[in-house]
């Protein structure tokens, strides 16, 4: 406990440092900033989803929607970025108008862990989402994903503000990207949706640099500021001949996380890997994910895959994914609620081949496999280019897996009900402008 209560001390007061450097920074670089030009960008885009959910006899969804559910879901984004001499500004605005069965059924599930129903910022600093109707078959909600003032030097990069970070050598599982990583499942991956953070990064005279973020955020009950809602990281990158690798220190909501990582060339492939020990206040977890991608041209086309091994020392050791035994294992409950992690189990393996079929249209397979159930969601992702600013996204997902496993279904906590689903269907519309 002492051990654990010196790191974060260290972790406060380097904090407090990167903290006083910033403002330092920001009051010389306001003296020439308004001397600059004005430049600025705008752009968005309009996309139009259509999810189409099947659900087997014993599925608590099935209950509550029938056999199938379908939803629409039109969406829009407007960027707005501006620059003056080293200062940017950058602000987006999203709209989502949703209408299907999933909105309506969703409002009354009682099980609501693993089913995500609209975007919200009950965790974060600055409640910049509002819903302006949530009733019958229809929800409007807009919200701001960006909105932060950046400033950047020869060798330093400041930015304040609701912004995105990713950090981590994963592929599919990303263990080292502590703040709101991608589901693994996740169909359209564009943009990843902003937090309130200070962001830093120095860069040294040999390539390698030093990167710092601080996100504060909200108890999502309370709604006050809560240090143990906050994340404090710093993550240092360098080279090593022709390899590169991380060093990651943080306290992630009250738990202290250590990290290292890297990628290397091997032949013609690429290998990537990180390790990740989490210190909670229950118990130490090893987080652990390993890749190898590799690209070639077959039949003249051009051809790229990848497979992943992650371990996750925070899942179920029995295979128990019911909503009671998940109960038993705080550490892990607590990571899913926070969309930080997406894996109940401790093995998978993870894989994708991406095929372009011609310059305009690509085809990609991916599985992910949970090997303890065992159980396995397989994809088949399409993206084709209508024109210069058009395109489709589609996709089939076919969860396999007895009732009970991962991807087949977990219980639910009605008996003999489970959160199951059949073939998905996923058809998307986009317009860039």
């Amino acid at each position: 406990m002492t051990f654990c209560n010196t790191r974060r001390s260290l972790l406060e007061a380097v904090s407090t440092i990167c903290l006083r450097t910033l403002l330092i920074f920001l009051a010389l670089a306001l003296e020439s900033a308004f001397s600059q030009e004005f430049r600025h960008e705008f752009g968005g885009h309009a996309k139009i989803r259509f999810l189409g959910q099947a659900y087997p006899d014993d599925s608590l969804f099935r209950d509550l929607a029938g056999a199938s559910s379908e939803d629409l879901e039109a969406d829009l984004r407007l960027d707005f970025l501006a620059n003056r001499g080293a200062w940017s500004f950058d602000a987006a605005y999203q709209l989502f108008t949703l209408y299907g069965d999933s909105i309506k059924y969703t409002r009354d599930l009682t099980t609501s862990l693993l089913v995500e129903r609209l975007p919200g910022d009950d965790r974060r600093l600055f409640d910049l989402t509002d819903v302006i109707r949530d009733e019958g078959r229809t929800a409007v909600v807009h919200r701001l994903d960006r909105l932060g003032l950046g400033y950047t030097s020869e060798k330093t990069v400041l930015r304040m503000g609701r912004q995105a970070l990713s950090w981590g050598n994963g592929l599919f599982y990303s263990p080292m990207d502590l703040v709101n990583p991608f589901d693994p499942a996740a169909i359209d991956t564009e943009f990843k949706s902003g937090d309130d953070m200070l962001y830093v990064q120095y860069l040294r005279d040999n390539g390698d640099d030093l990167q710092a973020a601080v996100v504060l955020g909200r108890n999502p009950v309370s709604r006050g500021v809560d240090s143990d809602q906050a994340t404090t990281a710093f993550k240092y990158h360098g080279f090593a001949g022709e390899s590169e690798y991380d060093v990651l220190i943080a306290e992630s909501h009250g738990d202290t996380t250590l990290g290292v990582g890297g990628i290397r060339s091997l032949g013609g492939a690429v290998v990537r890997g990180d390790i990740v020990v989490t210190d909670t206040r229950i118990d130490t977890h090893l987080q652990l994910v390993a890749n190898l991608s590799y690209s070639w041209v077959w039949a003249g086309k051009n051809i790229s895959g990848a497979v992943e091994y992650y371990y996750n020392g925070f899942g179920q050791q029995d295979q128990q994914y019911d909503v009671a035994n998940l109960a038993g294992n705080p550490d892990l409950v607590n990571r899913l609620a926070r969309a930080e992690l997406f894996a109940l189990g401790r093995h998978y393996v993870a894989g994708s081949i991406t095929i372009e079929m011609s310059p305009l249209f690509v085809l990609s397979p991916t599985v992910l496999a949970n090997t303890g159930d065992p159980s396995a969601l397989l994809q088949f992702v399409t993206q084709y280019s209508l024109s210069d600013n058009m395109t489709f996204l589609g996709s089939v997902n076919i969860p396999l897996g007895s009732d009970g496993s991962e991807f087949g279904g977990i219980g639910s906590d009605t008996p003999g009900r489970y959160l199951s689903t059949s073939a998905t269907l996923f058809a998307q519309f986009a317009w860039y402008f």
